[in-house]
């Protein structure tokens, strides 16, 4: 059976708020990231700003759905990191019905992946930093 409109935007609400408590506790370890305002289908000011807000560095488009179009959902995130002159990164987290939030997928640019696995080595020690 599938969901009605007004369903399927509350299960999509609703992931939002789910994955933000999820970052705030596993990744930050306080309140920072919060769902946008009006994300998933509202206007205020801007055109497709990003689901979260708080997210230094990314762009993140949340998407709760079975079965997804990655390189649609990126090429979304893409377009709206452009016409919102974001500087983060566009990054698409999809999380399936019966599945746990830790579990979502998360898909991104190798290029863009490359940044943030070279700074998590440095930082690791596996890497000298050529800056400093």
């Amino acid at each position: 059976m599938a969901l009605k409109p007004r369903g399927a935007k509350a299960k999509g609400d609703k992931f939002e708020r789910e994955l933000a408590a999820w970052l705030n506790e596993h990744v930050y370890q306080r309140e920072q990231c919060s769902r946008a305002p009006l994300s998933g289908g509202g206007n205020i000011g801007i055109v497709g700003g990003a689901d979260l807000i708080g997210t230094p560095g990314l762009f993140v488009e949340a998407k709760r759905v079975e079965k997804l179009s990655f390189p649609a959902a990126l090429e979304q995130a893409e377009r709206n990191q452009s016409l919102t002159n974001s500087p983060e990164s566009p990054i698409v987290i999809n999380r399936r019905n019966q599945q746990a939030t830790s579990d979502s997928y998360v898909f991104m640019r190798l290029d863009q992946f490359s940044t943030f696995y070279r700074l998590a080595l440095i930082q690791l020690g596996y890497l000298k930093n050529q800056d400093s």
